[in-house]
């Protein structure tokens, strides 16, 4: 089958690789008919990570249930299903708890496992024709049948959920106002998510164009740091005070305002001086243990220079971690099944997956409106 293979930094190569079958008596096997590109796949793409030549892409991925084991009870041949990018077990003790992005039995040793990622385990990635899915009746969520709603629902896997769930670790409540650092997919979905939960004032900080005119377009105010200090930039906008609520949808690759230089904690210390004395803020944005880019010693070693005093000062609180797709996909699901939610319009190409490798090329560099792409095998 034909998937998308890692490598070198800056390369990917669509290539013939060993179409998935059933391993376990719980496994199926999807035909990919949606798979996206991620953000966090271009930290693998540029080499910023330990991933090596020959990995599999794609941990957003939805498709048609193709071959079923004999211990699959749930889920027939032709359902349609999408998969969250945490592979889980259901029944280890953070599953049980909800904390599925940090199951302990899919990847011994290390407590998470997601598709086509490095040190997320043994599970190729579905930018692929085919995808073994493990666990399947707790990992596969059944949708419509049909192919209404194609974009919206692809966006379960990951962003949509990852970005409420930035909303959910700043426990955003209505009537708030809250900031999202990073306009990219995650923190469109952030600020989407923080109007759905009710937010009167939604902030989003980017410098590019086509990020800061769909925040425009879905109710939130732009904020270009292109333009001067986000964090006054926003002061001036609530009465001096900061906003109750933030969201840092960056992670460690974020760059400094005046030199572009990067600078792993600038979003986290923008926030701590954005967000009001006893406020919250969610982090979903990726941060790791190892950056092999680095800009310094330390921050290759996942060390950062945070404002912890000020942080402490202010009495600021901080919700961490990946997401844990399966504690919200059901209800993200239903509101899109109901029109209540179209998440959808942060997509920006539909392409086949044989041109995966320019729309990596054009999506790392921000180029062309290339602001969230999904491929169609």
């Amino acid at each position: 089958m034909k998937a998308v293979v890692y490598r070198e930094p800056f390369q990917v190569a669509v290539e013939d690789v060993e179409r998935p079958g059933i391993h376990h008596p719980n496994d199926v096997v999807v035909r990919v008919t949606s798979t996206a590109i991620c953000g966090s796949d271009l930290h693998m793409y540029e080499g910023r990570t330990a991933a090596e030549p020959g990995i599999v892409f794609g941990h957003e991925n939805m498709g048609i249930v193709e071959e079923l084991g004999d211990g699959v009870t749930s889920l027939k041949q032709g359902d349609r299903v999408v998969m969250p990018f945490n592979v889980a077990c259901g029944f280890c003790m953070n599953c049980v708890e909800g904390y599925t992005g940090f199951c302990l039995t899919v990847n011994p040793g290390f407590a998470g496992g997601a598709y086509g990622y490095v040190a997320m385990g043994p599970w190729p990635g579905g930018q692929a024709e085919y995808l073994r899915v493990p666990y399947a009746d707790f990992n596969c969520l059944k949708l419509p049948p049909g192919n209404e709603n194609e974009t919206d629902f692809i966006l379960l896997a990951d962003i949509f959920p990852t970005g409420y769930h930035g909303c959910e670790l700043a426990q955003v409540r209505p009537g708030e106002s809250v900031a999202v650092y990073g306009g990219g997919p995650v923190g469109l979905m952030a600020a989407y998510s923080a109007l759905l939960r009710g937010a009167r004032k939604v902030f989003v900080v980017d410098r590019v164009t086509e990020r800061l005119d769909k925040a425009g377009e879905i109710g939130a105010t732009p904020v270009n740091f292109a333009e001067g200090d986000p964090v006054e930039q926003i002061k001036d906008q609530t009465e001096g005070i900061g906003t109750d609520k933030g969201v840092d949808a960056v992670g460690y690759q974020a760059t400094v305002r005046d030199t572009g230089r990067e600078e792993p904690a600038t979003v986290l210390n923008s926030l701590i001086g954005t967000v009001r004395a006893t406020g919250m803020l969610g982090v979903p944005g990726l941060y790791v243990p190892s950056d092999p880019g680095g800009p310094d010693e330390q921050s290759r070693h996942g060390m950062l220079s945070v404002a912890i005093g000020r942080l402490f000062e202010k009495g600021l609180r901080v919700g961490t971690g990946q997401c844990n797709v399966k504690r919200y996909n059901r209800y993200l699901r239903d509101m899109i099944i109901e029109g209540r939610a179209t998440p959808g319009f942060v997509v920006s190409h539909e392409l086949p997956l044989d041109q995966a490798p320019s729309a990596y090329e054009k999506f790392d560099k921000r180029v062309d409106g290339y602001t969230k792409v999904v491929l169609h095998p």
